[in-house]
């Protein structure tokens, strides 16, 4: 579970970007975003949640987080109960609650290309560690730092925990971590995506140089895209909002977005714009307005 770090402050309170069409889909990350820096959701958020939902908004949490560290807001699932998780990796029902939640969907990363973007990455920035995130299974190497708050089920060279005998093998894989001691965040960023190509998609939403590598074409945003076309629903009649490099594409397909106050530098450039950091309820503000906007 990453760190929520401020990297840029608010400056003024949020308007509504102009979008021709009346938003019908709520879309927002949640650690830095929709969550407090204590992993909370305010009373002032479940509430602008609920009032959108009876609106006849649809609410979906996109998450990087796997479904095992959903219960932060399965409290607050109204509806159709889906979230978006491991960067659109998988579709999650989460009406089941803790631990009952049933995969939808699950979008891939094939063992193959793991294995390709695994070497790719060792070569191009030796001393890069790997764990590997399964629908119900995390796994890591040996030297893989202690970033969350689990124990791995197997530790291994990432080599052994992609082979096809490898514990978990039945398993889809969803996405694999890559974490350095010493390269900058970003650096590691532009590093990885230019070594691996188009055989994954690579991005990152911790501070810290760790990394987070799926299927081609996997994002928050392709996925979203799938939801809302199932329901009829237009990237314009959708409000984004998120902080890190992995809400990028997300925010720039919404035909509304906001970057929170505390977000990265690209999420800024790619939002059409800006709310309060997560500490003041940025999301919270922005339905609110909208909702009143509609009255």
């Amino acid at each position: 579970m990453r760190e929520n770090d401020g990297v840029t402050s608010a400056t003024r309170r949020p308007g509504i970007p102009a979008s021709p069409l009346a938003p019908r889909l709520i879309a927002t990350d949640l650690d830095g975003t929709l969550l407090g820096d204590d992993k909370s959701v305010s009373p002032r958020t479940v509430a602008a949640l609920a009032a959108a939902e009876a609106a006849g908004i649809e609410v979906f949490f996109v998450t990087g987080r796997p479904a095992r560290w959903m219960d932060v807001v399965s409290d607050h699932v109204h509806g159709h109960g889906l979230a978006i998780c491991g960067n659109g990796a998988a579709v999650v029902d989460l009406h089941g609650g803790p631990g009952a939640h049933r995969f939808v969907k699950v979008r891939e990363l094939a063992r193959e290309n793991a294995l390709d973007a695994v070497r790719l990455l060792r070569d191009a920035a030796p001393g890069t560690l790997f764990a590997i995130e399964q629908t119900y299974g995390f796994y890591q190497e040996p030297a893989y730092p202690k970033l969350h708050l689990e124990a791995p089920d197997t530790v291994a060279p990432a080599e052994k925990l992609l082979a096809p005998d490898a514990p978990g093998a039945d398993e889809p894989v969803l996405k694999i971590l890559a974490y350095h001691h010493e390269i900058a965040p970003d650096d590691f960023l532009m590093t990885a995506r230019l070594a691996i190509g188009d055989r994954a998609d690579v991005t990152r939403s911790s501070p810290s140089a760790l990394l987070e590598i799926s299927g081609p074409g996997v994002s928050k945003a392709s996925t979203l895209a799938l939801c809302c076309a199932e329901r009829g629903i237009s990237h314009e009649e959708v409000v984004a909002f998120g902080d890190m490099p992995n809400d990028v594409e997300m925010l720039t397909w919404a035909g509304t977005s906001y970057a929170m106050g505390n977000a990265h530098p690209d999420v800024i450039a790619a939002a059409s714009g800006r709310t309060a950091a997560n500490t003041e309820d940025g999301v919270a503000v922005v339905i609110e307005r909208i909702l009143a906007d509609r009255r």
